[in-house]
């Protein structure tokens, strides 16, 4: 979800400006997924690497997240949204880290639409833990490394208990993955959108789903004709 801070900027606001404004964005694409049938929707909203922003920055950010957590969260309880988490939380303070949790029970057994939050995400440190836990098991002689498959491996990835996802969109022009979910992405759709994300409404998640429903997925796999036809 990228340009929050080059939208304030256009426009002479703050960067918190942006950030506010791209919350209500997180709230109009959920609402879009869920009138969609959409199952499982993956919000990169915090990446590992955010936290080399100034001190002021990541405040404001956590201080924007803490305030959905704890004031917004029974709209999702409503609507039949389970929320979950995905990233090294411990880098979080102990409250917030209270308020994802309270979050995550309360909509545990929601079923209309898994909304998945990625923060303090990193892909590559997903995987390098996973392959130290499978190291670990290694040593201990729970595992023969020459039967490891790779489902073995995502099995000890944080995504472990979703889908892969089938499309990954990115807004404000950018055009690479940023070390979101480069396990799980092998053979993703990917759409790249000059869209800053406070401007991303129903419209677009619309024409991402019509374009989407167009594609021939191949899964590296060469297609057979039809015999039918």
């Amino acid at each position: 979800m990228d340009g929050n801070g080059r939208w304030a900027r256009a426009r002479g606001k703050p960067v918190m400006a942006g950030h506010r404004a791209g919350a209500e964005a997180v709230k109009r694409c959920v609402k879009a997924a869920i009138l969609s049938g959409v199952r499982y929707l993956t919000l990169y909203a915090f990446s590992s690497e955010n936290w080399q922003r100034t001190t002021e920055e990541v405040s404001d950010l956590t201080s924007l997240l803490r305030f959905y957590l704890r004031h917004k969260v029974a709209e999702l309880h409503e609507q039949n949204v389970r929320l979950e988490f995905i990233g090294d939380l411990s880098r979080f303070d102990a409250g917030l880290r209270a308020e994802i949790d309270r979050a995550r029970n309360l909509t545990a057994r929601n079923g209309r639409l898994t909304l998945i939050l990625a923060l303090s995400y990193g892909a590559r440190h997903d995987m390098l833990a996973a392959a130290q836990r499978l190291a670990l098991a290694s040593v201990r002689g729970e595992i023969d490394p020459a039967s490891l498959t790779e489902q073995d491996f995502r099995d000890h990835l944080q995504t472990s208990s979703f889908p892969d996802p089938d499309l990954i969109v990115r807004t404000s022009g950018e055009r690479r993955l940023s070390n979101f979910l480069l396990w799980e992405s092998a053979y993703a759709e990917l759409s790249f959108l000059d869209v800053m994300w406070p401007d991303f409404d129903e419209t677009h998640f619309a024409a991402l789903l019509t374009d989407f429903a167009g594609r021939e997925r191949r899964f590296g796999r060469r297609l057979q004709p039809d015999p039918a036809l």
